[in-house]
């Protein structure tokens, strides 16, 4: 059996800098994918355009062979002036991170409403805003990483109904109240979802740091959710995979004054993880929608004329096992199933 579907989009990538940024950026194109929505979350964070110029052109030296959708980080410097550069120069969007909920978050916003001005002019000049859907814990408030997703979604209303015309993308959403949010809104507001949330719950990372990303899994009824409304085919959500490259001992080990590292490495295995784990809850047939067209119509992406992708399922008594690890350069990551078998691979 096997199954073709045009050039694939991965609409949230991090592709990291400098010699892990030269081991990761080529398993973009490795998993199947030919167009990347890249992150802004670096050290220090893409926050104008001539940064951004200056990481696209880097990314292309490293592989040529993929479009890069770069994106600015949400932040005091960011005016409307910039904006309209960045729309000229090309760029797709803007990334806004609650400060301190995940990697590289340092610098994110407190507050919403000084960014209205902002917001306005990206409205005015149709480029898209990325929210990364939590608030920071707070004990007093009884916020924490299993409910910080919900008490982030009345600021996704709040600002679809300040700006009903932005574009407005709910990244990697774990929950159904996210599902029903993005659901209740208007044909502006879209949400990605991740393979691995596709495929995890809680008891997956509590005690196995190789399973843990922020936002974190949640229940099985949420899960539920995620994949219900893929199997359902609607149009504005589709594959953002959150890829989050990060060195082994920063994963594998935390201390009591650290934690381990968040995020799930999936870029070179993603189009065969994609279709294995469709497989799992019968949503095959959903799988050029989920990384081909939904995505790239909201984003208003043309398909790459003519480029495809061709998956195989591995015949019985085959597999394709998912490489231990990934090196180069002193450089090395672990991808999610490390040594597990997948259905499918690229032909």
């Amino acid at each position: 059996m096997e199954i073709s579907v045009p050039a694939p989009a991965d609409f949230h990538v991090h592709l990291r800098q400098g010699s892990l940024s030269e081991l990761v950026t080529p398993h973009v194109r490795k998993g199947g994918v030919f167009t990347a929505y890249v992150m802004p979350n670096l050290k220090p964070p893409i926050t104008n355009t001539d940064q951004a110029l200056t990481y696209k052109a880097q990314l292309e030296a490293i592989d040529p062979n993929v479009k890069y959708l770069m994106t600015l980080y949400l932040s005091p410097e960011l005016t409307p002036e910039e904006i309209r550069k960045a729309k000229q120069a090309g760029i797709a969007g803007v990334k806004s991170y609650p400060r301190g909920v995940t990697t590289n978050s340092d610098s994110g916003i407190e507050s919403y409403e000084v960014y209205y001005p902002v917001f306005k002019a990206m409205e005015e000049n149709d480029m898209v805003l990325n929210l990364h859907g939590e608030v920071p814990s707070d004990a007093s408030k009884n916020i924490h990483i299993l409910n910080a997703e919900p008490q982030f979604l009345p600021h996704l209303d709040t600002l679809h109904k300040a700006f009903p015309k932005l574009r407005i993308v709910l990244e990697h959403a774990t929950t159904r109240a996210a599902v029903e949010a993005v659901k209740a809104c208007g044909p502006t507001v879209a949400c990605t979802i991740t393979p691995h949330h596709l495929a995890l719950t809680v008891d997956d990372w509590a005690g196995q740091s190789w399973n843990y990303c922020k936002p974190v899994a949640k229940y099985p009824d949420d899960r539920e959710a995620l994949r219900s409304v893929i199997k359902e085919g609607h149009p504005r959500f589709f594959l953002g995979s959150d890829s989050a490259p990060h060195p082994p001992h920063t994963k594998s080990t935390s201390t009591p004054a650290c934690g381990c590292a968040a995020g799930i490495y999936t870029s070179p295995i993603l189009l065969p993880l994609v279709a294995h784990i469709l497989e799992s809850f019968d949503a095959l047939d959903k799988l050029e929608g989920y990384v081909s067209t939904f995505g790239r119509k909201f984003y208003k992406e043309e398909n790459d004329a003519g480029s495809r992708v061709t998956l195989k399922r591995n015949s019985e008594g085959q597999s394709n096992l998912v490489e231990e690890s990934f090196t180069s350069n002193g450089e090395s990551v672990v991808p999610f199933w490390a040594g597990k078998a997948l259905n499918w691979s690229i032909v």
